[in-house]
């Protein structure tokens, strides 16, 4: 049973243009590809206070993509290109992402995901990566994937590593903002080949805490989710295979 956290959004449906709870669906496909459940996770205020509850019915989280986080969960003012976000979501990850990390429950991040594992460890964040890097390589196209591959240079011996199944992995980008100072704990298993931006971050001393700043539910031959579901079912056969 994998839990991914579900975005705040406008949208359109049918008759309807409301507010509305959203996850692209290729996350569940790729989850559901991989042998497991999805349980959508929506921002809850309640659960941002205690997230015990939701952490006991799932065996795995996904942090999926999605809107900036807000730099005041990291102490930072606002950069002029920091757009669209949304302090209740934050607050709901970071609970979950921290309540996760203690119960050393699998975890994902993809993309946001991966920046706000980083926020929830104590770490900052580069808020505009073309100021600093000179170019807009990491997001070409806004809204699309197209012309968006390159490799990310993965650490031999990673949890990175052994879940793409390669040291050189070929992957699809969409972002401006980027780890800047490590949150703690963290090491770097990723560089992109465009630049040496870190690309994989992960937790050494838990089973499986994994953050990737590409995007892996949108290339159906990535091994990336399907690793993260594996440690998953894995942890549940021990903790049954105790009782």
């Amino acid at each position: 049973m994998i839990g991914i956290c579900s975005a705040l959004e406008r949208a359109r449906w049918s008759v309807w243009d409301q507010p509305a709870a959203l996850l692209p669906l290729n996350y569940i496909d790729a989850v559901q590809r991989a042998g497991g459940l999805v349980v959508m996770l929506p921002p809850d205020p309640l659960l941002a206070a205690d997230p015990t509850a939701a952490l006991e019915l799932i065996d795995g989280l996904i942090l999926a993509g999605g809107a900036d986080i807000d730099p005041a969960a990291y102490d930072q003012e606002a950069h002029a290109e920091t757009a669209d976000t949304v302090p209740a979501r934050d607050a709901f990850e970071i609970a979950l992402a921290r309540g996760a990390i203690e119960r050393d429950l699998p975890v994902l991040g993809i993309c946001r995901g991966m920046q706000l594992i980083n926020v929830a460890l104590g770490g900052t964040l580069v808020q505009h990566l073309p100021e600093h890097l000179g170019h807009e390589e990491h997001r070409r196209v806004l809204g699309s994937f197209d012309g968006a591959e390159h490799d990310v240079l993965l650490t031999d011996g990673s949890l990175a590593a052994d879940a793409a199944g390669e040291l050189a992995h070929a992957t699809k980008s969409h972002h401006h903002q980027g780890v800047d100072r490590l949150g703690d704990g963290l090491i770097v298993s990723g560089v992109s080949s465009l630049d040496e931006l870190p690309e994989a971050v992960e937790l050494a001393d838990r089973r499986f805490v994994l953050g990737v700043q590409w995007h892996p539910e949108a290339d159906q031959g990535s091994s990336v989710v399907g690793a993260l579901v594996r440690a998953a079912a894995a942890r549940t056969a021990t903790a049954l295979a105790r009782e």
